[in-house]
């Protein structure tokens, strides 16, 4: 309370402080979870929406495991000393640092459950995608073959994951398996390995598309993110950094450097469209990467021939292969309305899944977004050219609007009812971007790593 001088005999009032913004926007969030919680549970069965704990693919399961001391010195070793490292560390050493970090934080969580629960056995179960191996003898026939068993209906029909995927998600574990690296843990390890890079490669971005400076207080919020539950061991965290990486090496190509990062960001993209369908909404972010890089691309047009070169590659090879990549989408598109998309309700996940965003993303990313709008409108209604920080801070805004409208459209699609706490971890990297926009990081962290924390240990997360 703060005492003002009032008018007439000389005695004081006091008026409240204002209630911040951010919290305004936070308890939105916390509203919107509680009610996709009692909805899901009180208003649907699970025969309605078919998930355990709504709005989670998941059941209520308090636990502690072998990964809870380290997930807990992690965490509080990163909400201490993680903003004061990131700011000081050299750019080359905090990439690694964060890789590391990440690791750190994504093993622990997983490890939570038990070696074989949280790692071993994720990817092996009845609709996962090593469930199949044993029927990628021939990988140029199956591939032929592939698109006769996504229908529901069809002979020995693909599991959920494989048949909801193109192939090459399953390939990349098939030829995990053909190198001499077969089974759950040596995929679970890959996947987390690789998962964990995506947080550098928007670390890189967003250095190179703003500042240094505001890569550097999005790191430990990149590196602590609630997102790394579910990236410990689910391969939609691989496909998160494959594409993360495809949008990192695009915004070094636009911004000065050789032209090949260009080639190589074309081949992730055309391996990201491989990986999942419903990642080619990231020609989204792509196109906004683009169009914050314009003068770097009208300066050197060229670089369009390395990016779209190498974005045929993969594929031209898929398709030589046999595999027709439009006809699995619309098979793809009958069985998911032939399984539980056509019974979960869209009237309840158009607003859920977004639920399960802050669940992701956390409390803090809810705040960080109402600041990046701020600095998105600010700057309209400005009129005028921004520079310096307020124009870095406009880039990286837009940036994660981009971001922001691919998982929004994705929303409305109707082809993400549920799991999107696993399915949009592509998309909810680039929204922790926006927590460079916060203040007092610390208190925020420590949101994030909570959040975390009852997830992982109250809610049983498989799929």
């Amino acid at each position: 309370m703060r005492d003002l001088p009032a008018y007439g005999a000389g005695v004081t009032v006091t008026r409240p402080r204002p209630v911040p913004r951010d919290l305004y926007a936070v308890a939105a969030a916390v509203l919107l979870v509680t009610a996709a919680v009692l909805v899901g549970r009180y208003v649907y069965t699970y025969d309605d929406l078919i998930v355990g704990w709504p709005p989670l693919l998941g059941r209520w399961d308090p636990h502690l495991g072998p990964g809870t001391p380290a997930a807990v010195v992690v965490a509080a070793a990163v909400v201490a000393y993680g903003p004061a490292v990131a700011a000081r560390l050299p750019w080359r050493a905090l990439l690694p640092a964060a890789w590391g970090t990440a690791l750190a934080w994504t093993w622990s969580l997983a490890l939570i459950d038990g070696w074989e629960r949280g790692v071993a056995g994720r990817l092996t179960t009845s609709q996962e995608y090593l469930s199949v191996i044993d029927r990628w003898h021939d990988i140029p026939a199956t591939l032929r073959d592939f698109n006769g068993h996504i229908l529901l209906h069809s002979a020995d029909n693909w599991p959920a994951h494989v048949a909801g995927h193109p192939p090459g998600a399953t390939l990349t574990y098939v030829l995990l398996d053909r190198i001499g690296l077969g089974g759950g843990g040596w995929a679970g390890a890959l996947t987390i390995t690789v998962g964990a890079t995506a947080g550098v490669a928007v670390l890189v971005a967003v250095r190179a598309l703003a500042a240094e400076r505001l890569a550097r207080r999005a790191a430990p919020f990149l590196v602590l993110a609630p997102a790394a539950v579910w990236m410990g061991t689910s391969a939609d965290g691989y496909f998160a950094a494959v594409a993360a990486w495809a949008v990192a090496l695009l915004a070094l190509a636009v911004t000065g450097r050789r032209l090949w990062w260009a080639a190589g960001s074309g081949l992730l993209f055309g391996l990201t469209c491989y990986l999942s369908y419903g990642l080619t909404l990231f020609a989204v972010v792509a196109a906004a990467v683009l169009l914050l890089g314009r003068r770097g691309v009208r300066a050197r047009p060229v670089l369009f021939v390395p990016l779209l070169a190498g974005a045929a590659v993969v594929p031209v090879a898929f398709t030589a292969a046999g595999f027709d990549w439009w006809e699995a989408y619309h098979l793809l598109v009958e069985r998911y309305y032939e399984g539980a998309a056509g019974v979960r309700p869209y009237a309840y996940w158009v607003w859920a899944n977004l639920a399960c965003t802050v669940l992701i993303t956390g409390l803090a990313t809810v705040a960080a977004l109402r600041r990046a709008g701020g600095v998105l409108v600010r700057r309209r209604a400005e009129g005028v050219r921004a520079d310096g920080a307020r124009a870095e801070e406009t880039r990286l805004a837009f940036l994660v609007a981009a971001a922001l409208l691919a998982l929004l459209a994705a929303d409305l699609s109707g082809m993400s009812k549920a799991e999107t706490e696993r399915i949009w971890l592509p998309f909810a990297l680039w929204l922790l971007a926006a927590c460079a926009f916060l203040t007092r990081p610390r208190g925020w962290l420590a949101a994030q790593a909570v959040l975390a924390l009852l997830l992982n240990h109250l809610v049983a997360t498989g799929w």
